[in-house]
């Protein structure tokens, strides 16, 4: 198999009916947000939908697309989307140890890893949709 030059991810930003946000705890990073490499032949969208139900075994719904994070240096561009749950209940796996809602004030102070934090503040703020950010 050759390895991609180039890394596409997808991230989603849920926030349920009482305004908290959907979090995984993962093996290596702690909380974050839950997403991940994009397969070849599949949409960003669908990715990010998948990625969601994978970790957190929540189905959820794209609300909308929020913006690109780019590292240069690695070629690695991480999108992400806004997405409310629409059903599925909550399940761990190899790369969610923990799984929950947390209010936004808990959960920006849970998620600690390099930028993550700065990508559901973006997401958040509507006001500067759509983002490209590169790092």
């Amino acid at each position: 198999m050759n390895i991609p030059k180039h890394i596409i991810s997808a991230a989603t930003i849920v926030r349920n009916d009482k305004n908290e946000l959907l979090l995984i705890k993962g093996p290596r990073r702690g909380w974050e947000m839950p997403g991940g490499q994009v397969e070849e032949g599949e949409s960003l969208e669908a990715a990010a939908i998948r990625e969601t139900k994978e970790e957190t075994g929540i189905d959820v719904e794209i609300i909308k697309f929020c913006g690109v994070f780019q590292n240069v240096d690695k070629s690695i561009c991480n999108t992400l989307f806004l997405a409310k749950p629409i059903g599925g209940q909550f399940k761990t796996s190899e790369e969610s140890l923990e799984v929950g809602f947390f209010s936004i004030e808990k959960a920006l102070k849970m998620v600690t890893w390099k930028n993550f934090r700065e990508r559901i503040e973006y997401c958040l703020n509507e006001d500067d949709h759509p983002f490209y950010v590169p790092f």
